[in-house]
């Protein structure tokens, strides 16, 4: 079977995927993100290995030490990270207490990524890869992604985050029943760039959860809306010191290396001067979207 490497572009990142022919039938939701073969340099490069996963046997091996164990939410996969003197490993379970189905190696350095997985896992296996490196590869580069959904309306995209079960979908919703001109551009995992000339800019990714959003767009950012369920319909504006703690909550990246956190830090600081942060204690109606419209949007 030929070996194909396709060049996909998110957030204004390039990254490529190298793999069999027919793995990309099974990956959809990057299509609309596809790219030419470039003149520019892609930042990471996955290469989808045909051989079986070996978790157990690699998390035996004495060379790799473990480093730690991400059981957050028992509705997310479990990741479990090692590292070596040149080599960083992640073992993917679907759940808390499911097995290994996915295994990913890469250099310390984030841009050479080998990904192994069980039949019939594929795209779970690179979407989480893809994700994972995407995330740890652009901390760097003044790039956060996102636990959110983000609705776009007047042509600003506004990011509802909260823990899962919160309700960020169900907001969004609220938005699109509410005003014709609202459109969702993601449902889970949108990426937030900032740039020198004080732009900070939203876009889509091929990674939406549970709702198949994946749109290749962008807006520039109105504001980031924190939500708690409650039994009426309240809002605020947040103080930099109040917002901080949502924002960091809500950014994948590696924030047990000292660096990477340094990194994310910069970027939440420059993000908060930029962008109005708010808290809305809301019921899940469409009364909680118009006032958080009327808030945002005045």
């Amino acid at each position: 079977m030929p070996i194909k490497t396709q060049y996909y572009q998110v957030g204004g990142h390039l990254f490529a995927i190298e793999a069999k022919e027919t793995i990309f039938a099974l990956l959809p939701n990057y299509t609309p993100f596809a790219a030419d073969e470039p003149g520019a340099t892609h930042v990471f490069i996955i290469h989808v290995d045909g051989s079986p996963v070996t978790g157990d046997g690699l998390r035996a091996t004495e060379e790799w030490e473990h480093v730690h164990t991400d059981t957050s939410d028992d509705d997310m996969p479990r990741i479990e990270m090692y590292r070596s003197a040149d080599e960083w490993l992640f073992l993917i379970s679907m759940s808390k207490e499911g097995e290994i189905v996915c295994a990913m190696r890469c250099d310390r350095a984030w841009t050479d990524v080998k990904v192994s997985m069980k039949p019939g896992q594929e795209r779970f296996a690179i979407d989480n890869a893809a994700m994972l490196v995407y995330a740890f590869r652009t901390t760097a580069m003044s790039t956060l992604l996102f636990h959110s959904s983000v609705t776009v309306r007047e042509g600003k995209g506004f990011l509802f985050l909260g823990h899962s079960g919160t309700g960020k979908s169900t907001h969004s919703q609220q938005w699109l029943r509410a005003f014709s001109d609202a459109r969702l551009l993601n449902d889970d995992n949108p990426v937030v760039r900032l740039f020198p000339d004080g732009r900070v800019v939203v876009y889509g990714s091929p990674w939406s959860g549970k709702t198949a959003c994946y749109i290749n767009g962008e807006a520039p950012v109105g504001a980031l809306v924190q939500l708690a369920q409650a039994p009426e319909n309240k809002i605020e504006r947040l103080r930099m010191s109040q917002a901080y703690p949502y924002i960091l909550g809500s950014v994948s990246g590696l924030k047990i290396l000292p660096e990477a956190m340094d990194a994310i830090y910069e970027s939440i600081a420059q993000l908060l001067e930029r962008c109005p942060v708010y808290r809305l204690e809301c019921l899940p109606n469409v009364a909680a979207a118009q006032l958080c419209a009327q808030t945002c949007l005045p």
